[in-house]
C-alpha cells in the first residue's frame, strides 16, 4: 500500500468522514418517526391484493417525493417500484417496505409504530413482492465503508479491501444472510399460503471493471470494484437459493442492470453514486432504475 505524504492523508480523512456521512443516509437515518402507514387506499372486488415488503431497495429511499402513508424513517418513495408495479398492473397494494430492513424486521417491529412487515400479510393476499438481505449483519454498508476508506487512502491505487477482508464479507452472505432469507421466505409463504411471492436481486451497484473517472463519484480503489461486485454476486445467488428452497419466483436484475450501475452518467444509471448523485440517499435506485425494476418484476409473475 502506498504510504501518503501528511497533506494527502488529511485529504483522505476529510473524504472518509463524507463518506461516513453517506453511509448514515443509506442506512435511512434521516428524519423521526412520523404515523404508522397503510399504504393501499380503497380497494376494487376485481383487484388483486398486492403486499410489497422489504428494504430501500424496494422502498426507493431518496427518491422524491414521499409517501405520506409512511414513517419518515422508512424514507419510503411513491415513486418506488411496488407503486409503479401496483398502477400498471391494476393492484390493491399495501405498502410495508422501509428503509434499512433486515430480515428480521419481517418478524419483529423494526420502529416504534412501525408494525412487523409480516402483519400486512393473510390467506387472502395475492401477490407479495420484497428485496430483502443486503443490511443483514450490517455486511453492505460495513463492506461499503471500509473499502470507500480504504479506496481514499491509496487514491483510488490497488485493491486495499480486498487485501485487509478477503472473504469476511462474503463468508457473512454465504453462511448467515442465506439462511435468514430461508426463513424470511418460508415465514411469508406460511402467512399468505396462496400468494405469488416474488424476490428481487439487487440491480449491479458496481460495474465488473473500474470505470475511468468514477473514483470522484463512488472513491472505491480500481482494483477493489471487482472485490465489491463478487460480493453482490454472492448476495444475489443467495437470494436467489433461497427462492428456489421455498418456492418463491426470483427476478434475476443482473442482466437488465448491467451497463447501469452507478458509474455510469445521469439517464443511464439505475443507481446512484456516493457522492454528487440525485438522490438524498447515495448508493440506491433513482427513479428510472425502481421503473426497471418494476418492468422485470411484471414479467416474471407474469402481470
Amino acid at each position: 500500500m502506498r504510504v501518503l505524504p501528511h497533506r494527502a492523508r488529511g485529504r483522505a480523512r476529510g473524504l472518509a468522514a463524507v463518506l461516513a456521512a453517506a453511509a448514515l443516509a443509506v442506512l435511512g437515518l434521516t428524519a423521526p418517526a412520523a404515523h404508522a402507514q397503510q399504504s393501499g387506499g380503497a380497494q376494487s372486488q376485481a383487484q388483486r391484493s398486492y403486499v410489497a415488503m422489504g428494504d430501500s431497495y424496494s422502498a426507493a429511499s431518496g427518491v422524491l417525493p414521499l409517501d405520506p402513508d409512511a414513517s419518515l424513517l422508512c424514507v419510503r418513495s411513491s415513486a418506488n417500484y411496488p407503486h409503479v408495479l401496483a398502477a400498471r398492473a391494476g393492484l390493491a397494494l399495501h405498502d410495508v417496505t422501509c428503509g434499512a430492513a433486515e430480515t428480521k424486521d419481517f418478524a419483529g417491529a423494526q420502529y416504534p409504530g412501525v408494525a412487523p412487515q409480516l402483519d400486512a400479510l393473510s390467506a387472502s393476499t395475492d401477490v407479495v413482492t420484497m428485496t430483502i438481505g443486503g443490511n443483514d449483519n450490517n455486511t453492505f454498508i460495513d463492506a461499503i465503508l471500509a473499502c470507500g476508506s480504504a479506496g481514499i487512502a491509496t487514491l483510488g491505487f490497488g485493491h486495499p479491501c480486498q487485501s485487509l477482508y478477503g472473504s469476511t464479507f462474503t463468508d457473512q452472505v454465504d453462511n448467515g444472510t442465506f439462511q435468514a432469507l430461508k426463513s424470511a421466505l418460508a415465514a411469508v409463504r406460511a402467512k399468505a399460503p396462496h400468494a405469488q411471492v416474488a424476490i428481487l436481486g439487487y440491480p449491479w451497484i458496481v460495474p465488473a471493471a473500474a470505470v475511468p473517472g468514477c473514483f470522484a463519484q463512488l472513491p472505491i480503489a480500481s482494483g477493489d470494484i471487482p472485490y465489491l461486485r463478487d460480493l453482490q454476486t454472492h448476495l444475489n445467488s443467495a437470494v436467489q437459493r433461497a427462492a428456489a428452497a421455498t418456492g418463491a419466483t426470483y427476478v434475476d436484475m443482473s442482466a437488465a442492470s448491467d451497463g447501469h450501475d452507478a458509474c455510469r452518467p445521469i439517464g443511464t444509471r439505475w443507481i446512484e453514486p456516493v457522492l454528487f448523485g440525485t438522490n438524498f440517499v447515495p448508493v440506491h435506485p433513482n427513479a428510472l432504475g425502481e421503473s426497471k425494476m418494476a418492468d422485470r418484476a411484471a414479467a416474471a409473475l407474469g402481470l
